[in-house]
């Protein structure tokens, strides 16, 4: 469970890192943005059966590019709040996932819809660019 400040009033909202639909803020229902954490026992909860298309990121703690696209994809699932879900992986924390993914670098993004693997990149890049990258993959039909 993450809180997020509303973009729109304002106020303070819990957002689950699991369930259905978009969330919205409780004061003035505008959609909030959707960041969640998930490892390997709770992929396929949260990343997989999620009714947004999803943009993973798969990073390290030690990672320095990955402490620097941080920010940036926070600030793309901001401003596409109700469009993509982002969903956080550490790779150390979740080996099973690494490997199913064939994570062989960090950062490593990738974008789900309805649970498929529709867009890979690998390394950090500013907010413009990754927001072009996610707009081009939810144009481009799976």
């Amino acid at each position: 469970m993450h809180t997020v400040r509303c973009a729109n009033c304002g106020r303070p909202n819990r957002v689950p890192d699991a369930a259905s639909g978009t969330p919205r803020c409780g004061n003035c229902h505008q959609p909030l943005p959707w960041i969640a954490d998930a490892g390997d026992d709770t992929f396929a909860e949260v990343a997989e059966r999620a009714d947004l298309p999803v943009l993973v990121d798969f990073s390290a703690e030690w990672c320095e590019p990955c402490r620097m696209v941080t920010p940036a994809l926070e600030q793309v699932a901001q401003e596409m709040a109700g469009r993509v879900k982002l969903v956080k992986i550490d790779v150390d924390r979740s080996p099973a996932l690494s490997q199913r993914f064939t994570v062989t670098g960090v950062p490593a993004l990738m974008m789900l819809n309805e649970g498929r693997v529709v867009a890979q990149r690998v390394g950090a890049a500013p907010a413009p660019q990754l927001r072009e990258w996610v707009e081009d993959t939810l144009r481009t039909p799976s």
